[in-house]
């Protein structure tokens, strides 16, 4: 018999109605809390929704005096409130939440009858590796007072946009003086975050005027002359005018291989497509004139299309000298740009039209400006170049700054310094506008006008790393949806050949305005009053979590380095806002070194890395064993590769899943549950046949009673043979994607497993986790 009250999530769940609103979830995009920030791997809303209340709810298995048959109603009653809780739509219904709250609070007083606490106040809730926000954000919004807590600043700094600062300032009035002079406005009743997020449109629009005054002669628009339209009759009603420019679109160049054009910086263009779009075909036409080249722009589709399409590539990392032919491999590419021969050359220029692109060829007047860029100060923090992911230390570039364009560095530099300058334009008007003017910050607690200040000076920090995601030299242009590819399409930094410098300025894709516009919606969103807390803490030595509901997605051994990836965007947020949190981002880079992720190149080699994540994730999993609320499971997602599902799911090791598991056993937690989640999206850049992370696992976990018996190997295998084939037929009833099912079917087998102190092999030995994997897969096999 257990001695607590067992949770929904032990029991039972509607899988295939949170896997459908996680998979729906993927292609929402307006309004979704993950377009705050860029944050990688973070879970669907959906399922962090649906997990955290089925954790906090009662099992009516547990109820007394339920029948069988009144079990089952109750059970379906609960089931439904978790369909209607996880469709998108329902995200901010306040009935729909409030029906979920309540059930929460009528199992806590079950719960409180029996010990004696306050049925009045709900544990709080507590993410030690926090990362995007998903989780605590989902229980903020089921009514738990939140706690995030991670080692990274930057995941920090999202945290607490998420959930620590539009609490503080619910229900508050803009205070900037357009707002504060419309009476309309003034009496309007401005709920949650409203008023914040009016704010930060405010004086976000104040730095793109400012910003354009200073740096807009580095983005002029460029007059369609009567010499294009002689070329380009399709250009005629432009004719004269003067266009706003979108992009810039720049190849790479190195010096020819042949030695009779070793003096010419030729190309390294991946494509000579513009736009592929249906009827609105335009390409790059390379014209040579002896040992010189220019590049014009056509209409419509290339005699060969096929060659367009390839630029001057002719093989992967293998280029082709545009004027010989010479082939130019990965390691001459290499080599040149080590040395510093690496340049750049304009290749067309696309502005704003009537509800169109236009497409134009390059002009020496417009190389010449984008030269006269001179960035006073640029981010000389080094990266990692054997980071995962991390191509473009191959070729010579070493620090932040090598990602940009001088262009690039004189516009990010100019929206960072002034967010400081709005920071403290927002504290006066919030004097002016009634509020204290107490000089208490934001970080110490404040919730007056410097602290007010101060959190509109956030989102706009926030506004200048959307920028910057659009606004280096790893940016493609989209031939298909023609437009900035942002830099973070996947969670690396690979080369890119061809790039599109975008214009801050404009009305189109990459400009500031509208990455501003994006974090607006997000906090006009926020409705919530409960309070919530963003701290920085390892999560191998934290205190946080200290009587609290617990639920974590952890870094997943290998998968994402996630601190070398967020240097990226911390070297722009710590020049806004070190003066708002100078604890924050006290260094110059992002803590690495205690970060739990196994990476080979920060530890001296695969198993000293291996042993480091083992021993900090044990770690860490047994502060959460020893702190968690007895009440309540541990829910930890777990989430696959590609590469995982495909041999760690039949009979092969997976060294990532093997360490986990061995971690979570390690520190003394038994697994009571185990869910199928599908919440990665396939279709993305890298896709179903890559490495890229496929689905999760979510474990139910409970701490292993002191007393739990030690096993044989044959105790363990019979218990196998019972378990799993049920097991088994409940999975596959749940319709899950072939993916998943051998994989999910691992979680019962490891629930038998881990409920004992000890498996003892024949030899008297411990079982490995290894071991104990083998034989599920054994005894899978035979089931299926």
């Amino acid at each position: 018999m257990t001695s607590y009250r067992k949770k929904l999530i032990e029991v039972a769940l509607p899988v295939d109605e949170i896997n459908a609103a996680c998979v729906r979830e993927k292609s929402i995009r307006h309004g979704h809390p993950s377009t705050l920030h860029l944050w990688w791997a973070r879970r669907p809303l959906a399922t962090a929704r649906a997990v955290i209340f089925a954790q906090m709810v009662d099992d009516p298995s547990s109820i007394h005096g339920l029948s069988e048959e009144e079990i089952l109603v109750e059970r379906e009653r609960l089931f439904e409130i978790i369909r209607k809780l996880v469709i998108w739509e329902n995200t901010a219904n306040e009935k729909v939440l409030e029906e979920a709250r309540a059930e929460i609070r009528k199992s806590w007083a079950r719960t409180c009858a029996e010990t004696g606490e306050d049925p009045n106040k709900l544990p709080a809730f507590h993410d030690p590796f926090a990362g995007g926000g998903a989780l605590p954000i989902e229980a903020q919004r089921l009514g738990l007072e939140s706690y995030a807590s991670d080692l990274n600043p930057v995941a920090v700094l999202i945290n607490k946009a998420m959930i620590e600062i539009p609490p503080k300032f619910a229900g508050k009035a803009p205070v900037n003086p357009t707002s504060q002079e419309e009476i309309s406005l003034v009496e309007k009743p401005w709920r949650g975050a409203e008023g914040l997020a009016e704010d930060v449109r405010y004086y976000g629009e104040w730095m793109r005027d400012e910003a354009q005054k200073n740096i807009g002669h580095l983005y002029p628009k460029i007059e369609v002359t009567r010499e294009m339209v002689e070329k380009r009759p399709d250009l005629a009603q432009y004719e004269g005018q003067k266009l706003t420019v979108i992009a810039w679109l720049w190849a790479r160049t190195v010096k020819s291989p042949n030695p009779a054009f070793s003096h010419v910086d030729v190309p390294l263009a991946s494509t000579f497509m513009l736009s592929t779009k249906k009827g609105m075909e335009h390409y790059v036409q390379p014209v040579i004139e002896g040992d010189s080249y220019r590049f014009e722009v056509k209409v419509g589709l290339p005699e060969n299309l096929a060659a367009a399409k390839a630029g001057t590539k002719v093989g992967r990392g293998i280029f082709g000298c545009l004027l010989s032919g010479t082939r130019m491999t990965g390691d001459y590419l290499r080599a040149e740009a080590s040395a510093g021969g690496m340049g750049v050359r304009l290749m067309a220029i696309v502005a704003e039209g009537k509800r169109s692109r236009v497409y134009l060829p390059p002009t020496e007047e417009m190389e010449a400006v984008a030269n006269s860029a001179e960035p006073a100060w640029r981010p000389d923090v080094e990266f990692e170049p054997n980071a995962l992911g991390f191509r473009v230390g191959n070729y010579g570039m070493r620090t932040w700054g090598d990602l940009f364009t001088d262009r690039q560095l004189v516009a990010l530099t100019t929206f960072s310094d002034l967010v400081g300058e709005a920071r403290k334009r927002a504290e006066v008007d919030a004097i002016q506008a009634g509020l204290a003017d107490d000089g208490i910050p934001l970080r110490d607690g404040g919730k007056g006008a410097k602290a007010y200040g101060e959190a509109v000076g956030v989102y706009l920090a926030f506004g200048v790393d959307r920028l910057a995601d659009r606004s280096s030299t790893i940016c493609g242009w989209d031939t298909g949806y023609t437009k900035i590819r942002n830099t973070f399409g996947r969670q690396a930094l690979p080369m890119t050949w061809d790039y599109a410098e975008g214009n801050p300025f404009s009305t189109s894709t990459g400009n500031f305005s509208s990455s501003l516009t994006w974090i607006e919606k997000i906090l006009a969103s926020s409705k919530s009053a409960v309070n919530g807390f963003g701290l920085q803490s390892d999560a191998s030595s934290q205190e946080i979590s200290s009587n609290k509901v617990i639920s974590i997605d952890p870094p997943y051994y290998d998968n994402i380095g996630y601190a070398d990836l967020s240097d990226f965007f911390y070297v722009w947020l710590r020049r806004a806002l070190k003066d708002t949190f100078p604890k924050l981002f006290a260094t110059v880079a992002v803590p690495k070194a205690e970060e739990l992720v196994a990476t080979p190149y920060r530890h001296g080699g695969e198993q000293a890395a291996e042993t480091f994540f083992l021993d900090g994730m044990t770690q860490a999993m047994n502060r959460l064993a020893l702190q968690a609320n007895p009440h309540f499971p541990v829910t930890i997602y777990y989430a696959f590769k590609q590469s995982e599902h495909s041999s760690a799911g039949r009979g092969h090791a997976s060294t990532g899943w093997e360490t986990f598991l061995a971690a979570v056993m390690g520190a003394g937690f038994g697994l009571t549950g185990t869910w199928p989640m599908r919440t990665e999206l396939a279709n993305r850049m890298r896709g179903m046949a890559s490495n890229a992370l496929a689905s999760s696992i979510v474990l139910v976990c409970r701490k292993r009673p002191e007393d739990a018996p030690i096993a044989t190997r044959q105790d363990f295998l019979r218990d196998l043979r019972s378990a799993l084939p049920a097991a088994l037929a409940n999975l596959q009833r749940s319709n899950l994607a072939p993916v998943d099912l051998a994989q999910s079917s691992i979680g019962p087998g490891m629930a038998a497993f881990s409920n004992y102190r000890k498996v003892i092999e024949a030899d008297g030995s411990d079982m490995s986790v290894r071991s104990a994997l083998q034989l599920i897969n054994q005894v899978l096999d035979e089931s299926l």
